[in-house]
C-alpha cells in the first residue's frame, strides 16, 4: 500500500470513530482504536450467515452491497446465486483478505486445495499454491499487501502457513483469553469435547463461567481497550455498558454462554474459532457454507459475481445509480455513528435503493439506533417489524450481539 493510500485509510477511519477531541477521555480512547483498528483485524467475519439469509430473500436478480469485514459472507451469500454482491470496507487489510479469497476461488485448482487455504490455513503448501495460481492473479494492491514483509511472519502470506486464525486483533485477543482462561487453570478447548448440549451446559458452568467472578476479569471487561480486539470502539463500548446496567462481566458471561451452549457445538464454527481458534477439519462440518464442498462449485460459477471495494458506505452508495441495489448489509457499523452520519447514510440508501429492498444491521445493544436518530424523511420511507428482531437475534450463532434488525422499503407511489 502506498503512503497516500496509508494516509487516506486513516482519514476514512478518523472519519468514522473520532467524534470526540484528543485532549478528552473518550477522544484519546477513540484515538487508540484507531491505531489498533488501521491494521488487520477480522481474518473471520463474525456474523451469522444464515440470519442474514433468511432475511435477505435472495434470488437471481439480486444485487447486494455489504461490509466486507474477514469477507466470509459475501462468498456465503453466492451460495444463494445471486446476481451480484459487492462488499466496501475502509480497512485495507480486509480488502485484501476479501480479494485474496475470490481470486483463490478462481484459481486454485480444486475444493482440496481452497480448503486446505482458508480451512486448515496452516500448511506450507498454501504457500507454494499462493505463488503458483493465486499470486499472479491479483490487483496491485492486493498483492502488495500480501507481499509486504513484517515481523515476524516475514512476507503476510506467510500468515497462511501459520493458521491465520491465531492473527490479526481478534485471533490475538482470543489467544489472550486463552491465556487468561488457562492462568485459572481453565481450558475453552474442554468444550469441544462435548458429545451432547447437556454436556455443553456441564463443561461450561465448570470451566467457562467461573472465569467471570475473578476480580481480574470483572475489572479488564469495565475497561472499553479492552475489547477493541474484538473490534468494538468506544461509543458500541457503552451501548453494550448501558444493556448490561454496568455490569459488563455478567453482560459477556451471557453472551459467551449463548455461544457454548445454545447451539450444537459439532456444526457451531462461531464456537470452534473461539474455542479451538481454528475450523472443523476432520468431519468439516463446523465449517461456512463458502468451505463445504457441496458448495464449491456453485461459489466457482459465481465467482465472477463477488467484488471488493476499498471506502467508506456513504462513499459507495453515492457512486451507485438510483434503484440499483437490493440487500444492505451494514453489520454492527452503525453502532459507531452519529446522528449526522446515520442520516447522511439513510439518504443514500434511500437514493440507491431497489423497490422492497431491505437492509439487515447488527446493534450491541437490543434496540436499533435508528429510531431516535433519523430524520421522518429517512425514517418513515421503511418499513420495521420489531417482532423479528429478537427471535432473529436467538439464532444468531456467534452469538455476541444484542439486536439483529431487518427494514423493508415500502412500496414508492
Amino acid at each position: 500500500m502506498t503512503d497516500d493510500e496509508t494516509v487516506a485509510n486513516k482519514a476514512l477511519l478518523k472519519s468514522a470513530v473520532q467524534n470526540n477531541k484528543a485532549i478528552s477521555k473518550r477522544g484519546l480512547q477513540e484515538r487508540m482504536f484507531t491505531a489498533v483498528f488501521s491494521g488487520f483485524v477480522y481474518p473471520q467475519i463474525w456474523e451469522d450467515p444464515e440470519i442474514d439469509i433468511s432475511a435477505m430473500r435472495i434470488d437471481e436478480n439480486t444485487h447486494i452491497m455489504a461490509i466486507c469485514s474477514g469477507g466470509c459472507n459475501m462468498l456465503n451469500y453466492l451460495t444463494e446465486n445471486p446476481a451480484s454482491v459487492t462488499t466496501v470496507d475502509l480497512n485495507p487489510a480486509h480488502v485484501a483478505l476479501g480479494r485474496l479469497k475470490i481470486t483463490a476461488l478462481k484459481y486454485l485448482p480444486d475444493y482440496e486445495s481452497f480448503f486446505l487455504f482458508f480451512g486448515c490455513a496452516d500448511d506450507p503448501k498454501n504457500i507454494e499454491n499462493y505463488e503458483t495460481y493465486i499470486a499472479p492473479n491479483l490487483d496491485k494492491f492486493t498483492y502488495d499487501y500480501w507481499e509486504k514483509k513484517i515481523v515476524p511472519h516475514g512476507r503476510r502470506i506467510n500468515m497462511f502457513k501459520k493458521n491465520i486464525y491465531r492473527f490479526g486483533l481478534l485471533g490475538t485477543f482470543i489467544g489472550m483469553v486463552h491465556r487468561v482462561a488457562k492462568l485459572y487453570g481453565k481450558d475453552p478447548r474442554d468444550i469441544l469435547k462435548a458429545t451432547s448440549m447437556d454436556e455443553q451446559r456441564e463443561i461450561f458452568d465448570r470451566t467457562l463461567a467461573p472465569l467471570f467472578d475473578k476480580k481480574f476479569v470483572k475489572m479488564m471487561c469495565n475497561k472499553p481497550e479492552s475489547l477493541y480486539g474484538l473490534g468494538i470502539p468506544p461509543a458500541q463500548f457503552d451501548d453494550l455498558n448501558y444493556s448490561a446496567n454496568g455490569n459488563m462481566a455478567s453482560l459477556l458471561k451471557n453472551r459467551l454462554e449463548r455461544l457454548a451452549c445454545q447451539f450444537p457445538i459439532e456444526d457451531n464454527y462461531f464456537a470452534w474459532q473461539a474455542f479451538s481458534r481454528g475450523y472443523d477439519r476432520e468431519n468439516r462440518m463446523a465449517v461456512p457454507r463458502y468451505l463445504k464442498e457441496e458448495n464449491y462449485e456453485t461459489l466457482k460459477a459465481n465467482a465472477d459475481k463477488a467484488k471488493v471495494v476499498h471506502s467508506t458506505i456513504t462513499e459507495y452508495l453515492n457512486s451507485k445509480t438510483p434503484k440499483s441495489l437490493d440487500c444492505f448489509v451494514f453489520l454492527d457499523a452503525q453502532d459507531w455513528m452519529n446522528d449526522e452520519q446515520l442520516n447522511d447514510l439513510w439518504s443514500t440508501v434511500l437514493r440507491s435503493a431497489n423497490d422492497e429492498a431491505r437492509v439487515i444491521f447488527r446493534t450491541a445493544g437490543e434496540d436499533s439506533p435508528l429510531t431516535d436518530a433519523l430524520s421522518d424523511d429517512n425514517l418513515s420511507p421503511w418499513e420495521y417489524d420489531l417482532s423479528l428482531t429478537q427471535p432473529r437475534n436467538e439464532k444468531d450463532r456467534s452469538s455476541i450481539y444484542g439486536g439483529f434488525h431487518t427494514y423493508t422499503l415500502k412500496p414508492r407511489d
